[in-house]
């Protein structure tokens, strides 16, 4: 006999819908005020340092189908205890990130694009430990394009040039992160 559950087809049905909904405008729906100002610098970010407008929606739509897929996943209960505590070690990884990359912004001649290609590729491989077993090989590699192409050295050193087209960018993401540490959101 086959093993049915309507609670496994609702998570599916549900991970299937939002992420082909994922959008810059449907996610302003879905995320507070704060996180998407952050989703709309980084899009613009991407598009000015690639010099294209589908490759940074691209990048944007797909962190948007990750954290829904996530989100889904957390709010069903899909993750065993082992992957709570890579859940745990990925938030507090994300944290530190968060906060190097405002310490580079606020402290000149701190930058160093080797700590934060490390800390986006520890990044990276913790969540991809974390949802290993639950999305698609196609999910995965939307994982590794948003990380990878964040952490590309290029892209580092135009952001965290002060005298660059990006560093009005860079500070508004890093004003985004504060605000999203001091409300417990990051």
């Amino acid at each position: 006999m086959e093993a049915f559950s309507s609670k496994d087809m609702a998570m599916k049905a549900q991970k299937k819908i939002l992420s082909h909904m994922a959008s810059k405008s449907v996610a302003h729906m879905f995320i507070d005020d704060n996180s998407s100002e952050v989703l709309d610098e980084l899009y613009r970010v991407s598009k000015e340092h690639t010099g294209n407008r589908n490759e940074a929606q691209k990048v944007v739509k797909n962190m948007i189908k990750i954290a829904v897929k996530v989100g889904v996943l957390f709010r069903h209960g899909k993750f065993s205890a082992d992957e709570l505590s890579v859940a745990q070690d990925f938030r507090k990884k994300l944290h530190h990130g968060a906060m190097t990359a405002i310490s580079f912004q606020e402290v000149e001649f701190t930058f160093d694009k080797s700590v934060m290609m490390e800390l986006l590729a520890d990044c990276r491989d913790l969540l991809l430990k974390l949802v290993e077993k639950h999305l698609t090989p196609k999910s995965l590699d939307r994982i590794r394009h948003v990380f990878n192409h964040y952490s590309d050295p290029e892209l580092l050193t135009h952001l965290y040039d002060p005298q660059g087209t990006l560093w009005p960018n860079l500070g508004k993401i890093c004003s985004g992160l504060n605000r999203m540490i001091e409300e417990g959101k990051l």
